[in-house]
């Protein structure tokens, strides 16, 4: 699981839960066939990525073990790309999620190119 952090119409912070996966220099996301009450490119996180493009996204691997905890961040400017014109990112997340395997991602496809990098471990 991961999630992604952008900043609202309004400036403010914003954390999604997302599906990734690594796809070249970048780590992608796509807007996927779960029901929307909007089409694609009106949701919320679309319209705030064209509008302020930098974001984190933060992976995590929780433990009832404390020692065990971890999570990485990206940090860097996301472009959005019509899932036709980004075949390498929605293969590689039919990939990596099976239920993908019989619908894939319709789009857009969000790939970030990370500045930074940042991680923890305990």
């Amino acid at each position: 699981m991961a999630r992604l952090g952008v900043a609202d119409d309004e400036g403010s912070p914003r954390v999604l839960p997302v599906t990734f996966a690594l796809c070249e220099n970048a780590i992608v996301t796509a807007i996927d066939h779960k029901p929307k009450r909007v089409p694609a490119e009106r949701l919320a996180r679309v319209r705030w990525l064209r509008a302020r493009p930098q974001a984190a996204l933060t992976v995590d691997h929780y433990d009832a073990d404390w020692s065990r905890l971890k999570w990485v961040q990206a940090i860097g400017r996301v472009t959005i790309v019509e899932a036709a014109r980004a075949p390498a990112a929605i293969a590689a997340l039919t990939e990596k999620y099976e239920r993908y395997r019989d619908h894939p991602p319709s789009g857009p496809v969000l790939s970030l190119a990370p500045d930074r990098l940042l991680w923890w471990r305990a």
